[in-house]
């Protein structure tokens, strides 16, 4: 499995409120998203960036996903590129699953 965390620095604050809306409006983009496990939404408590976190089964569909259209789509809503941040993630603990360890393949 693998993990990108993408990061936004905004032009401006946004609130909560706000971040909720753009969030909501891309969230059916990522439901049953090839190789796609999880994404969390994340806004900072500052509002200064909004970004995700995201659990791949692979790189390779995660970059796809990363395409420059994606790019684009992001920087027109929020006004800014998004920063990458991949790490490889050997061992996920789900305490929702009852504690499950889900190791990588």
């Amino acid at each position: 499995m693998i993990t990108a965390v993408v990061k936004i620095l905004l032009s401006k604050p946004i609130s909560s409120e706000e971040a909720l809306r753009a969030f909501e409006s891309t969230a059916p983009i990522y439901k049953g998203l090839r190789g796609l496990l999880r994404k969390y939404y994340l806004r900072s408590e500052d509002g200064r960036y909004v970004g995700g976190v995201y659990v791949w089964e692979t790189r390779a569909d995660a970059e796809a996903v990363y395409t420059t259209e994606w790019k684009a789509r992001v920087k027109q809503l929020y006004g800014a590129e998004p920063e990458i941040s991949w790490f490889e993630t050997p061992l996920i603990v789900d305490n929702q699953a009852g504690g499950a360890t889900i190791k990588a393949a």
